[in-house]
């Protein structure tokens, strides 16, 4: 049998589909502008991302995190920052020494 020898780019891209058809993953069909098309090509040769749907599945994870993140944010902002009352210093400084004396008295 004779030995076939790959360069190191189309080696690592045969490993990469190796790997695809290994896994069950959904089939998305995706339509986009030419213009777009050229300008992800160029940013995928820039970055050294082997395919178009390395670079997408990544760009949909990125966009991902990112909404979990901003989702989670808001859910903060609602639990801590939903006060309409706005306490002001002077009222922070006087709940605070209520706060010392009730302690103070409970672990004298």
């Amino acid at each position: 049998m004779e030995n076939i020898l790959l360069s190191d780019s189309k080696a690592e891209r045969f490993k990469y589909y190796l790997i695809l058809l290994t896994t069950t993953m959904e089939n998305v069909s995706l339509k986009i502008e030419q213009e777009f098309a050229r300008e992800m090509e160029r940013i995928m040769k820039k970055n050294r991302y082997i395919t178009k749907t390395e670079f997408i599945r990544e760009a949909i994870r990125d966009k991902m995190k990112e909404l979990e993140r901003e989702q989670a944010l808001k859910n903060i902002d609602k639990l801590f920052g939903s006060s309409k009352h706005k306490t002001s210093d002077e009222e922070l400084h006087k709940a605070r020494e209520k706060l010392a004396k009730k302690y103070e008295e409970k672990f004298k």
